[in-house]
């Protein structure tokens, strides 16, 4: 059939590299690490999500060693969390190491679920908004191109939509360009998620590109 429409351009940020190795008995090398992204980068992955130099030093031997191996298709990307809570993105060793990393995109997690801002990293609504938005800004000053992944954003659309709009909304305002929504639990169901993925597009699909990653628990 041929329907009279353009077509959607689809991108894949793979995560191989960095939710893939969390698996039991998984231990890339760094040579291996290369391997995978030279094969990604074959097949013409837009981005690869190529690991946590601020967590781990063997990735941030691998951002380096990468650098010998020019790729075609694929643009690499340096994952991290935000700032922690009551410091400034300067002092914040993860974030130095992300730029260390020198990759051109980086891919920052916040909090979007009320109970993970006040139960687990223990802080107050309005300053978890406060490390996304100063986050993604800072990483733009210094030349990057910020993702945003929005963790457990469909648990927190279903228990306070508002708030969990409110981290998207801050992302955006500190520079990210895409807007990840992360199904952390893996327990969301099919129609449930394309409502909320509509609804995010509608709210914020003219300020930035919006994705989803999502596991199948």
């Amino acid at each position: 059939f041929y329907y009279n429409k353009p077509m959607h351009k689809i991108e894949i940020l793979d995560s191989t590299l960095r939710d893939g190795v969390q698996g039991e008995g998984i231990n890339f090398s760094v040579q291996d690490k290369i391997h995978i992204c030279q094969a990604l980068d074959a097949l013409g992955i837009q981005y690869i999500e190529a690991g946590n130099p601020g967590s781990n030093p063997k990735d941030m031997e691998f951002f380096q060693e990468i650098k010998k191996y020019p790729l075609q298709n694929s643009k690499l990307c340096a994952f991290g969390s935000t700032r922690r809570k009551d410091i400034r993105c300067e002092e914040d060793m993860n974030l130095s190491s992300i730029l260390a990393a020198d990759t051109e995109c980086v891919v920052i997690f916040g909090k979007t679920w009320t109970f993970q801002v006040t139960d687990i990293i223990k802080t107050s609504l309005e300053e978890n908004l406060a490390m996304i938005r100063e986050t993604c800004a800072y990483l733009k000053a210094n030349g990057r191109r910020v993702f945003y992944d929005a963790e457990h954003f469909f648990t927190a659309y279903t228990e306070n939509k508002d708030y969990a709009f409110k981290t998207l909304q801050a992302a955006i305002e500190g520079g990210a360009e895409l807007i990840c929504l992360c199904e952390t639990k893996g327990g969301f169901m099919m129609d449930d998620c394309r409502a909320a993925v509509k609804d995010v597009v509608k709210a914020f699909g003219s300020k930035a590109r919006i994705g989803i990653h999502t596991h199948n628990d």
